[in-house]
């Protein structure tokens, strides 16, 4: 996938072009990219109790969409050869920093960034997606199917944190006694 900061190259090169988001202040405006490669305005409204319904993310593109995707990038450029694990860790680990940055110096940061501009949640957009664009293409090179990873460490952790157990606490595991 690239982009040129403003328009967004898809699989066949179709291009999406990012719509001006007005803000609301009961309304959270987020973009995605929707099946046709359009972007689309989803919101998210406070629920009668005053608390806001939970983020969910666009059904498209897929997890594979994405790798799909990157696969295509990266043979495009010729870029196999540099692409290994070790590299691609390393240049995720400088992604993860680029988005660190963005939060440096801010205290805590409210849920929906209420206080960011759109310019900031646009560089943090962007900056995510590279992280999950190194994640994606990381695992795909160790050969780790990470759907399937992430259904089977879900399952650990719901041994290893019952929700009986550990409700409303921040400890480790290996705090909680039996």
């Amino acid at each position: 996938m690239a982009t040129n900061g403003k328009e967004v190259c898809g699989q066949n090169g179709d291009v999406s072009v990012p719509t001006n988001r007005s803000n609301d202040a009961h309304i959270n405006n987020s973009q995605s990219a929707g099946a046709n490669g359009e972007t689309e305005v989803q919101h998210s409204k406070q629920n009668g109790a005053g608390r806001a319904e939970r983020f969910t993310f666009s059904a498209q593109p897929t997890v594979e969409d994405i790798r799909r995707m990157q696969a295509e990038f990266t043979d495009e450029r010729d870029w196999n050869q540099f692409h290994q694990p070790r590299n691609l860790l390393l240049a995720m680990v400088g992604e993860v920093g680029e988005v660190s940055e963005l939060f440096q110096w801010r205290g805590e940061v409210a849920e929906g960034l209420p206080d960011w501009t759109d310019s900031e949640r646009e560089q943090l957009a962007h900056e995510l997606s590279d992280v999950l664009i190194y994640l994606l293409e990381l695992a795909e090179k160790c050969h780790v199917d990470l759907p399937q990873a992430v259904l089977r460490k879900m399952a650990l952790n719901r041994l290893k944190y019952p929700a009986s157990k550990v409700h409303g606490s921040a400890k480790k595991y290996t705090e909680y006694k039996d």
